[in-house]
């Protein structure tokens, strides 16, 4: 019989998964969709017929890219405050690290506007609804 490992003592399996993602999407965002990014925004770094072809990869990027904030998005709403038993430092960790990888994510969807033509829902933005 094979061990399985015993998970029955990971205190805040929620807190490690927001952990886990976020770092993840951050991983993501600043190994492969900056470099793009920052190489089509210096002008001249891209021959100008090669640069159809850099922004649609750049789009493709950023799409995937939003399929990783939705999941790290999901782990986070997922997290519940009212948990009195929870480890409040990891809670808070995690809540800071979602936190700042929101405003990586934002930072850059400004810049992939830009220069792309993805719609604004596409680039994570919510339109309010009033």
């Amino acid at each position: 019989m094979t061990d399985m490992p015993d998970n029955s003592n990971i205190s805040e399996p929620h807190d490690i998964c927001v952990l886990l993602r976020a770092h993840g999407e951050e991983h993501w965002l600043v190994s492969e969709v900056l470099p793009v990014l920052r190489q089509i925004e210096q002008p001249g770094a891209i021959p100008e017929d090669q640069l159809g072809a850099a922004l649609a990869y750049l789009e493709i990027l950023w799409l995937d890219a939003r399929l990783r904030a939705a999941e790290t998005d999901a782990a986070f709403a997922r997290l519940d405050p009212r948990d009195s038993g929870r480890d409040v430092i990891l809670h808070e960790k995690a809540s800071r690290y979602h936190a700042a990888v929101r405003r990586l994510r934002t930072s850059l969807a400004r810049r992939v506007r830009e220069r792309t033509w993805l719609p604004d829902d596409a680039l994570g933005h919510q339109h309010a609804h009033h």
